[in-house]
């Protein structure tokens, strides 16, 4: 067992990993930046070490000073979270060379999942249905010939994409040399790879996932499915496990198809599976070589800690699970909780100012900030991530709806509304969902509703906080003086002094 590890990423995902590492015993490493100079990673270590500006590639995407933090603190291993250098093969090589385990897949399989034309043709090997579609294209002509075969409409994928991106849907043959251009260029631009390919586009999908563990003594098992439909620009929002339309021999069915992939390319350490599912045909779409954002859901049903058994694969053990051992109770469900407008979903940024998170029975929390932390611009917009657990569906939504009640984020704007709009939409309710569901249910016209009348309700809520100790201007004012005092190179003030601030509005 490791003794030390690094965590190669910032908020509720580190805090996650450095919570196994502490729980197993292991002495945990941050990394930060510039724009994370308060960030509660950061003080929950054991260590931390400063790498860089706010840019994520002077940071966050740093191999080289990353590898030297390593290094200097003595850390045997690397778990990368998810983003950032998480799916990247040349930062699991340069671990390997370097002798520092890297808590994930091999950079062999990490170059598969991340090659979705590469990941299709090896799952059509293993007999794993694929969606429709053509290898390769190389040419606009070639696309529009792959296109004519699959029937419009069709969708143009960068190889290399991920949450989205590089995807363009294409309805007719005119449309088709702006999209294949369009989609080149996205995977190029954020993949470094303008390999494209068409897939045949399915109107309204499931998007459903397997989440797998495999060791490295040959034994792969699933954790049951999730169900991510609740989607905006193809990106998730809301994820549940176990699907509500699935039924026990279907699960079990889209379950062995994702141990047979995962045998089939020899994956090792947590691994995600996505499908499309659509008139009972499931078809696999990509694979994920990292740990889920919603990953809590399956943990929650499952009771299987998922990031202690990454780290105990990546020592060597074998998995202390057989398939039979694996239990489903109850039903969870996740909402993420960004900065961001609640209607058109642009992010924003900006200091937490109050700050009170919700409790009680069959509710968690993952997140990575405080009372007075400044949202940064540089990343991604999450907060944190708010899970409900029930024995049942409607008892999961209905605790999903008291704890989106009783959260309260104040001095930047979140998506909360949006959250409550959907736990009270009555076809969501009756699981009648599919990828298209936010825009064909018009979720956005119901947030502005939902937005006016939690006002007053609001308002109640901050009441408490008005007789804290500190007033808002004495917490801002306390933020300020440190802002002034702290130059950007200067990051050496003693964790205890930190801890002591945070206590401030814990």
């Amino acid at each position: 067992m490791f003794s030390k590890i690094l965590v190669a990423n910032r908020g509720e995902i580190a805090v996650r990993v450095m919570r196994a590492c502490r729980e197993l015993g292991i002495e945990s490493v941050a990394v930060y930046s510039s724009a994370d100079k308060r960030a509660f990673h950061r003080v929950y270590a054991d260590e931390c070490y400063y790498i860089g500006k706010a840019d994520p590639r002077s940071s966050y995407l740093n191999i080289d000073k990353i590898i030297e933090v390593a290094k200097k603190s003595g850390a045997e291993a690397i778990h990368p979270g998810y983003g950032f250098l998480a799916e990247n093969a040349e930062f699991a090589e340069r671990c390997e060379e370097e002798g520092i385990v890297f808590i994930g897949p091999s950079p062999e399989v990490i170059r598969i999942a991340g090659s979705k034309v590469k990941s299709r043709e090896m799952m059509q090997k293993a007999g794993v249905p694929v969606i429709p579609g053509s290898p390769r294209v190389e040419s606009v002509d070639e696309a529009r010939e792959w296109a004519e075969k699959i029937g419009y409409p069709v969708a143009l994928k960068a190889s290399g994409g991920g949450g989205g991106i590089g995807i363009v849907v294409v309805n007719s043959p005119e449309e088709l040399e702006d999209a294949f251009r369009k989609s080149k260029k996205l995977g190029e631009r954020y993949f470094k790879d303008s390999t494209v390919y068409l897939e045949k586009y399915l109107a309204k999908p499931r998007h459903i996932e397997v989440q797998i563990l495999a060791d490295h003594h040959g034994n792969v098992i699933h954790l049951g499915e999730r169900e991510c439909s609740i989607q905006r620009r193809h990106q998730k929002l809301i994820e549940e496990a176990p699907s509500p339309a699935l039924n026990d021999e279907m699960r079990e069915r889209i379950g062995k198809l994702a141990v047979k992939g995962a045998k089939e390319i020899e994956y090792t350490n947590a691994g995600t599976f996505e499908f499309l599912y659509e008139y009972g045909n499931f078809y696999f779409l990509e694979i994920n070589s990292r740990l889920q954002v919603e990953h809590t859901i399956t943990e929650i049903v499952t009771g299987i800690d998922i990031v202690k058994y990454q780290i105990l694969i990546a020592s060597g053990e074998e998995l202390r699970h057989k398939q039979e051992d694996v239990k489903i109770r109850g039903h969870a469900i996740e909402c993420r909780i960004n900065a961001e407008d609640p209607v058109n979903f642009y992010p924003r940024s900006g200091r937490i100012v109050h700050y009170r998170s919700p409790g009680g029975i069959g509710v968690r929390v993952d997140s990575g900030i405080h009372m007075g932390y400044r949202i940064p611009e540089e990343y991604d917009s999450m907060i944190s991530k708010l899970i409900a657990y029930g024995e049942t569906r409607r008892e999961a939504i209905a605790r999903m709806k008291r704890a989106l009640y009783e959260y309260i984020i104040e001095g930047v704007e979140t998506n909360i509304p949006f959250h409550v709009a959907v736990m009270n939409d009555e076809e969501y309710v009756k699981g009648n969902i599919h990828t298209k569901f936010v825009e064909e249910r018009n979720i956005a016209e119901n947030v502005k509703e939902y937005m006016a009348a939690f006002r007053p309700i609001k308002a109640r809520l901050d009441e408490i906080f008005m007789e804290s100790d500190l007033s808002r201007e004495e917490i801002s004012a306390i933020v300020t003086a440190i802002d002034l005092y702290e130059e950007e190179e200067e990051y050496g003030i003693e964790q205890r002094i930190w801890q002591a601030i945070f206590s401030l509005g814990a």
